[in-house]
């Protein structure tokens, strides 16, 4: 185990709890007894990083009430009950309200020893999962990736945490730059194959021998185990999935199909086709496509998610100015607005490239964000998206960005920032609150 996790151990008989907790210390497990289900309920909370054992008889509070209150606590925490002989028909009801197992008096200590890794294995995936899904709504960690906070990004975050409970297979599909291989990842990632293995193969970067190989074999000596048996259990990302030959299509097919339900390997098909008279459905076979489109996620483009453009913007150039030893550049209201208007073609990436590039500019002292957004466009003047945005998105844009921006220069200091931006507090405070923004993140 890489870490030992809790056991809370429950009985009013000293010496039982004793003996169960020197054997499962042993064990290499922590542990921690309580005397009665009341005093063990003031310390196991939701997200208790462990499981807990309880006998049944117990006076007061006894074993089938205690876990119907961890059950309203944390319904996913594993319970192992202890029963005494003749008790055999309780333990029973309580494996049907949730328990984990039960083991019977007088138990074998080896017995004990293998529920608990079992329960503690589940707890484990129990909190990760968790872990993750926190990660993903707060935006953190690999998820600070698809930061933003416009509509289509919150519906984005909703499918990726709905579809990666499921367990069927997914289409990824948007335009070139807006992370879709990410969201593969993050797929996995709140999923219950957490833990097991993801696999990525480019289909567009093999001849169709080679790529024959590499996802159903034979592999050559030199060759890594093939895609489909090294993802076994866990998920299989197939990029550029409109590449397939008709041929490796009817193959994927019917490795697919001899799966059965549920599938041993999830496949997550990522679709590139940037063509304009064609789609992932017209060139994948109509059965391959409805076996892999089940489940759809489609990445919006940047130039959908407003304000967005600009919290980007700003998080890249602090990143690339940290990196270059210089400060990042001030955007005017101008330069925001130019941002918010541009069709960004290469969306996200294309966004890196600019701030990567402004912020170099800014090092030397030349050039502007427009001139840049024109050498993307390769004309006279900064490109402009033929969709319309209202006055009061680029003005609040800015403005949630410009006080963004002065309180993290500040380090979230509230008298600096109402000097610079010549704002009283109740106005400064009305305007964070507008915007969520919280003091708490700039200290």
């Amino acid at each position: 185990m890489t870490k030992a996790m809790k056991i809370a151990i429950v009985d009013d008989e000293k010496d039982m709890r004793q003996s169960i907790s020197q054997w499962l210390a042993l064990s290499g497990f922590e542990t921690e007894a309580f005397a009665s289900a009341e005093e063990a309920l003031r310390i196991v909370g939701p997200d208790f990083a462990g499981i807990v054992v309880s006998d049944i008889r117990m006076p007061g509070m006894d074993g089938m009430q205690f876990l119907k209150k961890l059950r309203g606590v944390d319904s996913a925490l594993p319970v192992i009950m202890i029963t005494g002989h003749g008790d055999v028909p309780m333990a029973v009801e309580a494996m049907r309200i949730g328990a984990f197992d039960f083991l019977e008096k007088p138990f074998n200590p080896d017995r004990m020893t293998e529920l608990a890794k079992k329960a503690c294995h589940a707890r484990r995936l129990t909190l990760d999962n968790r872990a993750l899904r926190r990660e993903l709504s707060d935006g953190s960690a690999l998820i600070q990736k698809l930061m933003g906070q416009s509509v289509p990004m919150e519906r984005l975050k909703e499918d990726i945490l709905d579809l990666g409970q499921a367990d069927g297979h997914v289409l990824i599909e948007g335009e070139t730059g807006t992370g879709k291989t990410l969201v593969a990842h993050a797929l996995h990632a709140v999923g219950a194959r957490a833990t097991k293995k993801f696999v990525l193969i480019s289909c567009s970067a093999y001849d169709e021998a080679t790529l024959t190989r590499r996802l159903f074999g034979p592999a050559d000596e030199d060759e890594p185990i093939p895609a489909m048996e090294e993802a076994r259990g866990g998920t299989l990302v197939l990029e550029d999935i409109e590449s397939l030959s008709q041929t490796l299509q009817a193959r994927l097919l019917t490795a697919i199909n001899d799966q059965g339900t549920p599938a041993e390997t999830r496949i997550v098909a990522i679709c590139n086709l940037q063509e304009q008279d064609k789609t992932c459905e017209s060139v994948l076979r109509p059965d391959l496509y409805y076996r892999i489109s089940a489940l759809r996620i489609v990445v919006p483009p940047l130039r959908q998610r407003g304000e967005d453009i600009l919290t980007l913007f700003t998080r890249l150039s602090d990143q690339f100015a940290d990196e270059y030893g210089c400060d990042a550049p001030q955007v005017s209201a101008q330069e925001a607005a130019q941002l918010l208007q541009a069709p960004w073609p290469g969306n996200v990436r294309q966004l890196i490239n600019v701030a990567e590039r402004a912020v170099l500019q800014n090092r030397r002292g030349t050039g502007s964000i427009a001139s840049l957004l024109m050498a993307d466009n390769d004309d006279s003047r900064p490109a402009m998206t033929t969709e319309g945005k209202p006055l009061k998105e680029f003005v609040e844009a800015f403005e949630r960005m410009l006080i963004d921006n002065t309180m993290r220069r500040h380090k979230g200091s509230i008298t600096a920032v109402m000097e610079e931006l010549c704002l009283p507090r109740r106005t400064l405070n009305e305007k964070m609150a507008k915007y969520t923004l919280s003091r708490s993140d700039y200290l």
